[in-house]
C-alpha cells in the first residue's frame, strides 16, 4: 500500500477540471493522494488523515504543468546566429544557407549518448524546478537513423525530470548530404529511420515549409509514421502557408504546432477533428514573426495550447511560464486561455487525458506557487509577473520530487 500524502490547506487550487467551468478554482483545500491517484479533494477543514502532510497555506496549487512541444536533446550553441538575426538576417536565409538547425545537426551527430542525456537532464530537471510534470521531447537533430535514435535513447527520462513523450522527427530539414537529392532522405526515413526509431517514440512530426519539406513530402513521412503505430503532430504553417495544417487534421492529428499563417480551411479541419492548436509565442518573439489567427482558432472552437519550443535557435525558452505570459501579451490568449494552455489542453496536445488536471480520475500531479510579494495568491499574479514563479513544491506521480 503506497503512503497517503495530504497536500493541506492551499489558498487557492486551480483544478483545470474538464468536468468544471472554466478554471476550476477552489479556495482553502486539501488534496490527499496516494500513488498516481488523487484520492480526495475538499474543504481543508474536512481534511482526512494521512501519513505525511504538505502544508500549503497561502500557495497557488495549480495540476502539475505540461511542455507540449521541445527540442530539449541538443548539442553545439546558435549564439552567434541570434546576433545575426538580430542585425537583419531572415531565419529561413540563414538555413537555407546551412545554418539554423543544420548547424545544430553537425554538433550533435558528434555528442555521445552520454553527453547528449546529461544536457537534457539538465534542462528537463529546471524544467520541473518550475512546476513542469510532463514535457514533450523530439529528435530532429541528426537526421540520419543513429544520431535519431540516440537522441530519443537520451529523452528518456532517469528520476530527475518530468515524465516525458517522445516524438520522432526525422522530417526536420533536409540534410546537407541529400540536398541534392531530396528523395532519398524521405526514403531513408521511411524505410530506415521510422522503424528503427518508431518503438521509441509516441509520435512522428514533420517540418512543412520553405527551407524544410514539401506538403507532398510531409504528409507521406506522417502517413509512414502512422503505419507503425505513432500518433501525427506537424510544425505547420509557420514561415508560409502550405496546406499541412489542414492535411494533417483529416490525417488524424492530435496536435498541429506554430500555425502563424494557417488558413480558414486549416482552422475548419483542425475544428472537425479536434486537433489541438500548440502556439509557441518563444519562437514568434525571436523570429519576429506575426501572430497565429487567435480569434478565429477561438471561434472556431479550437483548443489553443502553449509550449516553450525550447531549442539552441528559434526559442531558447526555458521556462513554461513565461511562454505562457508571452502568449497573452504577443497572441491575445486570456489568461485564463494562457492557464489551460499549459495545464488541460497541453496535455491533451500529448494524447494525455489524465495529465493537466485535478481530480479523482487524474494522475496525482500538482505544483505549488507563492505569488509575488505583495500579490495574491492567484494564477493572475503569477502569469503577470513574468520569470517570477519557482515552485514552492512539486508532486509528481504521488510523490513530493521538488
Amino acid at each position: 500500500m503506497n503512503p497517503t500524502l495530504l497536500i493541506h490547506g492551499i489558498r487557492r487550487l486551480y483544478t483545470a477540471d474538464p468536468a468544471l467551468s472554466g478554471v476550476g478554482m477552489h479556495e482553502h483545500t486539501s488534496v490527499l493522494v496516494c500513488g498516481n491517484q488523487v484520492q480526495w479533494i475538499g474543504p481543508a477543514k474536512d481534511a482526512p488523515k494521512a501519513d505525511s502532510i504538505l502544508d500549503a497555506d497561502g500557495l497557488v496549487g495549480v495540476p502539475g504543468l505540461v511542455d507540449p512541444h521541445t527540442h530539449a536533446v541538443w548539442a553545439g550553441s546558435r549564439a552567434d546566429e541570434f546576433a545575426r538575426r538580430l542585425a537583419g538576417e531572415h531565419y529561413a536565409d540563414i538555413l537555407e544557407a546551412g545554418g539554423g538547425i543544420l548547424s545544430t545537426v553537425a554538433a550533435t551527430r558528434q555528442a555521445t549518448l552520454a553527453s547528449l542525456r546529461h544536457n537534457v537532464t539538465k534542462r528537463l530537471a529546471h524544467m520541473r524546478k518550475r512546476g513542469v510534470t510532463l514535457v514533450e521531447v523530439k529528435s530532429g537533430y541528426g537526421l540520419d537513423p543513429e544520431t535519431e535514435l540516440r537522441m530519443l535513447t537520451a529523452a528518456t527520462p532517469h528520476g530527475s525530470g518530468p515524465r516525458v513523450v517522445r516524438t520522432f522527427l526525422g522530417g526536420h530539414t533536409i540534410p546537407a548530404e541529400f540536398r541534392n537529392d531530396r528523395d532519398s532522405y524521405v526514403r531513408q526515413i521511411i524505410e530506415e529511420q521510422i522503424p528503427l526509431c518508431a518503438p521509441h517514440a509516441e509520435f512522428v512530426d514533420v517540418y512543412c515549409d520553405r527551407g524544410a519539406f514539401t506538403l507532398e513530402e510531409a504528409l507521406t513521412i506522417l502517413q509512414a509514421g502512422k503505419a507503425h503505430g505513432l500518433q501525427i503532430r506537424a510544425h505547420a504553417e509557420q514561415v508560409s502557408h502550405t496546406g499541412i495544417a489542414e492535411a494533417a487534421a483529416k490525417l488524424g492529428a492530435t496536435a498541429l504546432d506554430h500555425l502563424e499563417r494557417i488558413d480558414d480551411a486549416g482552422i475548419t479541419a483542425m475544428a472537425e477533428s479536434g486537433a489541438v492548436a500548440v502556439l509557441l509565442p518563444g519562437a514568434q518573439l525571436y523570429l519576429r514573426d506575426d501572430p497565429p489567427p487567435v480569434a478565429a482558432l477561438r471561434d472556431a472552437g479550437v483548443p489553443m495550447a502553449v509550449g516553450t519550443d525550447l531549442n539552441p535557435g528559434s526559442s531558447p525558452v526555458h521556462d513554461l511560464w513565461t511562454a505562457a505570459t508571452l502568449a497573452t501579451i504577443t497572441q491575445g490568449l486570456t489568461m485564463d486561455e494562457a492557464f489551460l494552455g499549459i495545464t488541460r489542453n497541453a496535455a491533451r496536445a500529448l494524447g494525455q487525458p489524465k495529465s493537466g488536471w485535478i481530480g479523482l480520475d487524474s494522475h496525482a500531479d500538482i505544483a505549488l506557487f507563492a505569488p509575488p510579494p505583495g500579490e495574491p495568491a492567484t494564477i493572475e499574479s503569477l502569469l503577470q509577473h513574468m520569470g517570477r514563479p519557482h515552485a514552492e513544491a512539486v508532486i509528481q506521480s504521488g510523490e513530493r520530487v521538488h
